[in-house]
């Protein structure tokens, strides 16, 4: 039984006691249930007697009788309270012993209660842009791209921008060679972008047969800190060059895509690109409608959920710079104050969509998960990995889950607020939803 709290805003400490009667008769019922299927030497299965029980298995029915009943005592307490715990509470039992009296002390932080939101009185704005028809036609050549043949070229053939070149390389910084850096008969596409700036560019114009160095220079941004904004010198091999001869746009090459004639795929294209268009709208309502959130509403935040989700965003840091040797120009070092406003940000922001999204009773259907997990899994070369992954993996179900919820809940309250078109060109929709 619960005796006494003391409460510091969202913190809780609570003072309880257990009398040793109650342990212990809580601890042979625990020992009973036990010794239904027990089978010891010298006794029949299930007629082993509780004072043998006892001797054998005492201190690890205490154990779950003082954690069952604390959970019934905090229980009962929280229900009176009408108070919602943020996680587990922190127990502390002090010096108990067996036969002596359980005094208990549990610590744990509570979740706050979400003011009144005026939705109504929320303005964001909606950027609506006009589909380029040039955007169409480049999808289209893009498709026809992607089903091109690629013919091998004479040996006195000189490599262009579009074809594809066969090479091998082997990266250096300051004359030695680096990891990662080397690959064998690899197809490159000149002009796609796939490798850091400057290296294709240095390929066009060499022929079959060429073995020549490209020099380059990573980007600051790149995601190896210890290649980040260094110079590299890259050793080429050119063992062929492939021209890509594209298909011919006509209906049959339409039917291959799964539509009647190329009017009827222009159409298919222009739908698509359009539904993305007003995605990356939508993105960006949320996103304003998150920052308005998170700057009006005013909220306390547990502490317990906070320090969770620092110490996540600290061990995704430490795996993402694990290789780094300590000479990361400061890239290594984890601004703990910085940290900690993302994590008050999104713990806020979690609460708040959580809170609301209850009261104003969303729900994640079945047809929900399936759909989310079926985007995800269509990303893998074998979508049977992803659905195999959550099936063995309730925790990551539920956290989908969660993350479903928010999503419909964030989308639910943008019913709400008030909308203003905002005409812009259509670099600068994406740029935006990009830059988020």
């Amino acid at each position: 039984m619960i005796k006494k709290d003391k409460i510091k805003d969202l913190h809780y400490s609570v003072t309880g006691v257990i009398t040793a009667d109650e342990l212990q008769s809580a601890a042979d019922k625990i020992l009973e249930k036990y010794g239904a299927d027990a089978k010891m030497p010298g006794f029949r299965k299930g007629h082993v007697p509780l004072t043998v029980l006892r001797q054998k298995y005492n201190a690890s029915a205490m154990a779950d009788a003082i954690d069952k009943l604390m959970n019934a005592d905090l229980e009962k307490y929280a229900t009176d309270k009408k108070i919602r715990l943020a996680g587990a509470p922190r127990a502390d039992l002090g010096k108990w012993e067996i036969g002596r009296d359980a005094e208990y002390t549990l610590e744990f932080d509570i979740l706050p209660t979400l003011p009144a939101i005026d939705l109504e009185k929320i303005t964001v704005t909606k950027k609506v842009t006009k589909l380029p028809e040039s955007e169409v036609e480049t999808a289209i050549e893009n498709l026809r791209r992607a089903r091109s043949v690629a013919e091998k070229q004479p040996e006195n053939y000189k490599a262009q921008n579009g074809d594809t070149a066969v090479i091998d390389f082997t990266g250096f910084m300051d004359n030695k060679e680096f990891e990662g850096g080397a690959a064998k008969m690899h197809h490159l596409v000149l002009g796609s972008g796939s490798f850091i700036p400057g290296f294709e560019d240095q390929i066009i114009g060499h022929k079959s047969g060429d073995e020549f160095d490209v020099n380059v220079k990573f980007p600051a941004d790149y995601h190896a800190d210890n290649l980040a904004g260094k110079p590299a010198r890259f050793a080429i091999k050119l063992h062929e060059v492939r021209k890509n001869i594209l298909p011919e746009l006509n209906d049959d090459f339409a039917r291959e895509i799964g539509q009647e004639s190329v009017e009827k795929l222009r159409e298919h294209i222009r739908n698509i690109l359009n539904e993305q268009y007003e995605n990356a709208a939508q993105s960006e309502m949320r996103n304003e409608l998150l920052d308005t959130l998170a700057d009006k509403v005013k909220l306390d935040l547990p502490e317990t959920l906070v320090d969770q989700e620092l110490q996540m965003a600290k061990n995704e840091h430490e795996h993402k710079h694990s290789h780094c040797d300590g000479d990361c120009d400061g890239k290594c070092k984890f601004d703990e104050k910085k940290e900690r406003k993302e994590a008050e940000r999104r713990v806020k922001l979690g609460l708040i969509l959580a809170e609301w999204g209850t009261q104003n009773k969303v729900e994640v259907s079945r047809d929900d998960l399936q759909q989310a997990i079926w985007a995800e899994a269509s990303r893998y070369p074998d979508p049977k990995q992803v659905f195999e992954f959550y099936n063995k993996n309730p925790n990551a179900l539920t956290m989908l889950r969660g993350m479903i919820f928010e999503r419909k809940a964030l989308d639910e309250m943008l019913t709400h607020v008030k909308q203003k078109e905002k005409s812009v060109k259509p670099e600068e929709l994406f740029q935006q939803a990009s830059v988020r």
